[in-house]
């Protein structure tokens, strides 16, 4: 019983180092990449590009500053 739960464990271990060693598909590096926002780990936009650095328009009325003004529903945060 010892040598079936041992050449068993064996055989796990050597099929999980297989996958492991196998290589991620590589992804094209096209030009468009470039127009698109770069992104964190996290999905957040990372800021120290130039893209990510421009300010959207708020979707209602803005305050002199250029600022969203909160009193206008359309500037208002959706709640999930």
């Amino acid at each position: 019983m010892k040598k079936l739960m041992s050449i068993v464990t064996m055989l796990l271990l050597v099929t999980s180092m297989a996958f492991a060693q196998a290589k991620p598909a590589q992804k094209s590096k096209k030009a468009a990449t470039e127009s698109v926002s770069k992104t964190k780990k996290d999905g957040t936009p990372d800021m120290r590009y130039k893209a990510n650095k421009e300010k959207a328009k708020p979707a209602g009325p803005a305050k002199k500053d250029g600022t969203p003004d909160m009193r206008y529903k359309a500037n208002k945060a959706k709640k999930p």
